[in-house]
């Protein structure tokens, strides 16, 4: 099997090459691993030990946040190596001032894990949710270094329980703690042998929590919002846009903010499609605050724009799964979110707790809508979220001891 998966690799970057040709993602991946030894033989020279973090993308760099930032507030001299594995991580956290050097993560080949750890040589390596690099993992193993995966998440389907999973098991050996996030995970790992577990909770709670409190001021936000009811759809994909469009021609008294996953210039365009009395927040003009639908055709400005929404709707769950809804929940917004998002316990435990709704067409959607619009359920979400908190001095306390 471990000739198999590195065979895998090889044949993955050979496909990544190939559409770098006509993929603009993939170009961004080539690109960024291009002499990326050199650049992390730079950056690390005079490092001594530093704690390496690694995220997929950016949405597990925000989960894993609390916890890196907790430990540079406890010891500003604690030194800091990130790699993402994805260039929407990496393009849009390249510049985070709390790290001695960003990259992007070698393809992970034996001789790239090898040499990778050879250059940094972290005094720890910290991996978040479900981030499973075999010859990195066995390399850490060998050099004695302590790994740890915080806000794991594990499900029946997946491979590691499965009975042709024993690579892949025996793979998990090499972690020397895990912190997950519920009790599920931690029963699936002890059915194969596994006990160094901490059911500590998700991260992210920490994060949005921490968000909502201190929230970035958007001042061109509030003046277009100008006192209105206002939905905030957030990382929406083109079958959620369709959706939210009976919904504006029904309420025109209510504001409504996109904020889609993709802002390249042909989504934007087919927003405005959709919306042709929207404007673009590249174009507001906040002494004319008159267009009902803004449409975000920028990065980084969602997790603070739940602050001016009264009801969120959150995008993917006609995709691949749902993305974050406890930015807006920490808000006190209650969320609507498409059908599949199965994959994510917060989803559930809002819905049980009537501070979400999924929906599948329309109808639904303009139901859940007026349902949440009659009853104030948005403290329930707020409250879950506060309740929630606590993961990472938990994962603190327990990797300081």
């Amino acid at each position: 099997m471990y000739w198999l998966y590195n065979i895998s690799i090889l044949i993955y970057e050979l496909l990544v090459r190939l559409a770098s040709l006509f993929n603009a993602k993939a170009k961004l991946l080539i690109g960024g691993r291009r002499k990326i030894f050199d650049q992390i033989a730079i950056k690390t020279q005079n490092l001594e030990h530093p704690i390496w973090f690694h995220f997929a993308s950016l949405g597990e760099f925000e989960q894993g946040r609390p916890v890196l930032e907790k430990i540079k507030s406890l010891n500003a001299e604690e030194k800091i190596i990130i790699t993402f594995f994805s260039p929407s991580g990496y393009e849009i956290r390249k510049n985070y001032t709390l790290a001695e050097g960003i990259f992007y993560m070698p393809l992970d080949t034996t001789a790239n894990a090898k040499k990778f750890i050879e250059l940094v040589n972290p005094k720890i390596a910290i991996f978040t949710k479900y981030e499973f690099w075999p010859n990195y993992f066995t390399e850490l193993a060998l050099k004695q270094i302590p790994l740890y995966i915080i806000s794991g998440i594990f499900r029946p389907n997946q491979v590691f329980f499965k009975w042709y999973g024993g690579f892949y098991r025996n793979l998990l050996k090499s972690v020397d703690y895990f912190f997950v996030q519920n009790e599920e995970s931690a029963a699936l790992l002890k059915s194969i042998g596994i006990n160094n577990i901490n059911i500590s909770g998700d991260t992210r709670f920490d994060r949005v929590f921490e968000n909502a409190q201190q929230p970035k001021q958007l001042p061109i936000i509030k003046q277009f919002c100008a006192n209105a009811p206002v939905l905030i759809a957030g990382s929406t994909w083109p079958d959620d846009e369709k959706l939210l469009v009976d919904l504006a021609t029904k309420y025109p008294n209510w504001k409504i903010i996109i904020a889609p996953h993709e802002i390249h210039e042909s989504h934007i365009s087919e927003i405005e499609k959709l919306f042709p009395q929207a404007t673009k927040f590249s174009e507001l003009n906040p002494m004319k605050p008159d267009h009902q639908v803004l449409i975000i055709d920028n990065i980084g400005m969602l997790s603070s724009l739940y602050q001016y929404g009264k009801i969120a709707y959150i995008g993917g769950g006609f995709g691949i799964g749902i993305h974050n809804t406890l930015e807006a929940a920490a808000f006190g917004l209650p969320v609507i979110f498409g059908p599949n998002y199965h994959k994510f316990q917060e989803a559930k435990d809002l819905i049980n707790i009537r501070a979400a709704k999924s929906i599948c067409n329309t109808g639904e959607l303009v139901s859940a809508f007026e349902y949440f619009n009659k009853n104030e359920n948005g403290k329930i979400a707020s409250s879950y979220v506060a309740e929630k908190k606590g993961a990472t001095d938990i994962i603190i306390e327990k990797i300081s001891s």
